[in-house]
């Protein structure tokens, strides 16, 4: 758990591995939570090589060993290098030691790699953290963009309510401004007055993201305590929170050999592939295309604290890509929420 909170925001990660012992199962683990956070940058530091008398045949070894276990995780982009850190050898400057490794020094090497924007691209994502009512007369939508850029002028749809809407106005810290793009906050006004609340979900009226209330996601357990499916708890995706349970465990993952094995509960540590089912339809991507509208958690309703960290691969029954619906079938659709939550309100306008 700890090493999937630090890799939640990171685009490279190192692996520490000891010359004397290999790949471990703890060296596994780790490389599958990296993979499925969507890290694509690895740098495999084999340390202690001073205690092997720096051996090329034992670093060739575990490099080797190691970029079958990436190969297998979709990891592509690996990096190994040879360290002791007893006495600074390859981490800050190359070492005399190791004359038959061309590569960089660690620290070199973290200076000059150039990382990808894992996200960013794409259509306008802006998840509402914030109404902005100071008086009667201004009501803007604080967030951090999530994806892709915003201008005046431009065209959105409102999501889970699909109400649509022309951006009026773009604020940042200093006032107007003509453009926001990916990673700012930003205030937004819209030309029309929408219900819209903290948790919902700004987008490009031409590209908007899907709206669903049940998932598939990869699941990794945080707790003492063991998933059980059918237990509540809250999810919290973006700046949304709704009630939630867990309605299926399809299979735990063997991190060791990526094996999917049958079980039907979660202990501490343990990644598994779900399905989840939400008391209200949110606003989402799928994780590899957006960590902001794909990741979540999973919080314990009693104590508050966080049990669970997953990444939605889909979204299950009900889905439904806003903007495909009419005037009418939304406001039927909000009022059978209103009413009858327990109903598929979604699907019951194209049944």
């Amino acid at each position: 758990r700890n090493m999937a909170t630090g890799a939640s925001t990171a685009d490279l990660a190192v692996v520490l591995v000891d010359a004397r012992k290999g790949l471990l199962t703890q060296t596994h683990r780790h490389s599958y939570i990296v993979s499925l956070l969507g890290i694509r940058h690895v740098v495999l530091a084999v340390n202690k090589m001073d205690l092997v008398d720096f051996d090329e045949a034992v670093f060739a070894r575990i490099a080797t060993d190691y970029r079958a276990l990436a190969r297998r995780l979709g990891i592509p982009e690996v990096t190994c290098i040879p360290l002791s850190a007893l006495e600074g050898d390859n981490l800050s400057s190359r070492s005399t030691r190791t004359p038959w490794y061309n590569g960089p020094a660690l620290l070199e090497h973290l200076e000059q790699v150039q990382v990808d924007a894992q996200e960013g691209g794409g259509s306008l994502r802006l998840p509402v953290q914030w109404v902005n009512r100071p008086h009667q007369n201004f009501r803007g939508y604080a967030g951090t963009l999530a994806a892709g850029e915003v201008k005046p002028g431009d065209e959105v749809i409102v999501l889970p309510s699909a109400r649509r809407s022309r951006v009026s106005h773009v604020l940042d810290a200093e006032g107007d401004v003509a453009s926001a793009a990916a990673g700012q906050a930003v205030t937004l006004t819209l030309a029309d007055e929408i219900d819209i609340s903290r948790g919902d979900v700004i987008a490009a009226a031409g590209d908007p993201p899907e709206v669903a209330d049940q998932f598939a996601a990869h699941l990794l357990w945080m707790s003492d305590a063991p998933l059980l499916p059918g237990r509540p708890y809250w999810l919290k995706i973006g700046t949304r929170t709704v009630a939630a349970s867990i309605s299926e465990i399809k299979h735990r993952v063997d991190v060791n050999t990526q094996e999917h094995l049958a079980v039907k509960r979660l202990e501490l540590n343990e990644v598994g592939y779900c399905n989840l089912g939400l008391e209200e339809p949110v606003a989402f991507m799928p994780y590899a295309q957006n960590h902001a509208l794909g990741g979540f958690i999973l919080i314990d309703r009693l104590t508050n604290v966080t049990v669970g960290a997953g990444m939605i691969v889909e979204g299950l029954a009900a889905k439904a890509v806003a903007g495909q619906y009419s005037e009418f079938e939304i406001e039927l659709n909000a009022l059978v929420r209103q009413h009858f939550p327990h109903w598929q309100a979604l699907a019951i306008g194209k049944e």
